[in-house]
């Protein structure tokens, strides 16, 4: 609906539609006083992207970011594009691209004078705040679903989370925590109900385009469940792109969803506006297990005003892709990791992606946590 609301105000959404909040930045003072080379200036962590990340009283860290880009010739030979890259986000803390994400929400939390933190995840988002919960002395309540891979729990309550399993998938554990609801003290952290995780997420993208040089790759393809990573992307370069930072165009932005829960896939191929819930998820892959979407709207414009596309692959597909990365690339991935390759290969099939374009696939996640992927 295009309502503002004050930067340091404690909204998790819109007060007038509930829609998600963005962070807007006033790039005018920006131009004139920050230039592309000391923004690109070496440094570590998300947090020397500040110029374009919220202004917090602390900035919380674990190490998040900096994470490498692999250039994988086998890959990109076997799957007909011109040049592929593997950006690797298992080797964030944690093991998750979540963590770019909870760095910033957790230090937004503290300026708010949060008590805790209050989450249903799938898994990674729960670890990424138990533990940057620990790192800042906030405390996390976490809900998670029975179908959680072995171990988030336990990790969780290393962390010192308290952790509540429900039956069913993520839509039960978000409903029990708004069931439960919140005390005084208390503020909600899921996806897209407060605006840090989307900038803290957008890094990934000032990341890319550092490697590049500001001349973007052709495509860049993201695994998508609740949509964060996908809106996080297209925001960083609609940025970059207002500040005169791109040499060249925008990247088309690919979303990736699996054939047992592709409700952003099947809205962007009717050409509607927003999607509708998938009955009856099923995938192995449990991060993109998310059947619907508070940013479908986002979402689905990123993907249009880039050009880009959405696809869904099966599991079958995804277990190829899987043990292709392993063999051909160094690297394990998470299955919806592997569900990029598993996209750029029907991508590539279908003619949508030129053998000459150069494509970055995005790696969320180690495999650590999905231990059933070893023998597949």
């Amino acid at each position: 609906c295009e309502r503002t609301v004050p930067a340091g105000s404690a909204a998790g959404e819109c007060p007038s539609c509930s829609g998600p909040l963005l962070a807007v930045y006033d790039m005018g003072l920006l131009r004139r006083n920050l230039t592309r080379a000391e923004f690109y200036e070496p440094g570590k962590g998300i947090w020397r992207f500040r110029g374009l990340l919220p202004a917090f009283s602390r900035e919380i860290s674990l190490g998040e970011g900096n994470t490498p880009m692999i250039e994988a010739p086998a890959l990109a030979a076997s799957a007909g594009c011109g040049r592929l890259f593997i950006k690797n986000e298992a080797m964030n803390p944690t093991g998750s691209f979540k963590a770019r994400g909870m760095a910033a929400a957790v230090s937004r939390l503290l300026d708010l004078g949060a008590a805790t933190g209050v989450i249903p995840s799938a898994g990674n988002a729960g670890l990424a705040l138990a533990a940057y919960g620990a790192a800042a002395g906030l405390a996390a309540r976490i809900y998670i679903p029975s179908v959680t891979p072995e171990g988030v729990e336990e990790e969780c309550l290393a962390y010192g989370a308290d952790v509540r399993t429900i039956e069913g998938i993520l839509p039960d554990a978000a409903g029990a925590m708004a069931e439960d609801g919140l005390a005084e003290g208390e503020f909600a952290i899921s996806t897209f109900r407060e605006p840090g995780r989307v900038e803290g997420k957008k890094t990934m993208a000032f990341e890319i385009e550092g490697d590049f040089d500001g001349r973007s790759p052709g495509w860049v393809i993201f695994p998508t469940g609740g949509g964060t990573g996908v809106v996080a992307i297209w925001k960083a370069y609609l940025e970059l792109r207002e500040l005169g930072w791109i040499r060249g165009e925008m990247p088309r932005i690919a979303a990736v969803q699996s054939e047992g829960c592709a409700p952003l896939v099947r809205a962007f191929e009717e050409g509607a506006e927003t999607a509708s819930p998938w009955i009856d998820p099923v995938t192995i892959a449990s991060g993109i297990r998310v059947p619907s979407s508070r940013a479908d709207r986002q979402v689905l414009r990123a993907l249009r005003e880039t050009g880009g596309t959405a696809v869904a692959v099966s599991d079958e597909e995804i277990l190829g892709a899987v043990r292709a990365m392993a063999r051909s690339a160094g690297i394990f991935p998470s299955p919806e990791g592997a569900a990029t390759l598993a996209g750029l290969i029907r991508l590539v099939g279908t003619g949508r992606i030129d053998a000459r374009d150069t494509v970055v696939i995005i790696n969320t996640a180690d495999w650590t946590r999905y231990r059933f992927l070893l023998g597949r």
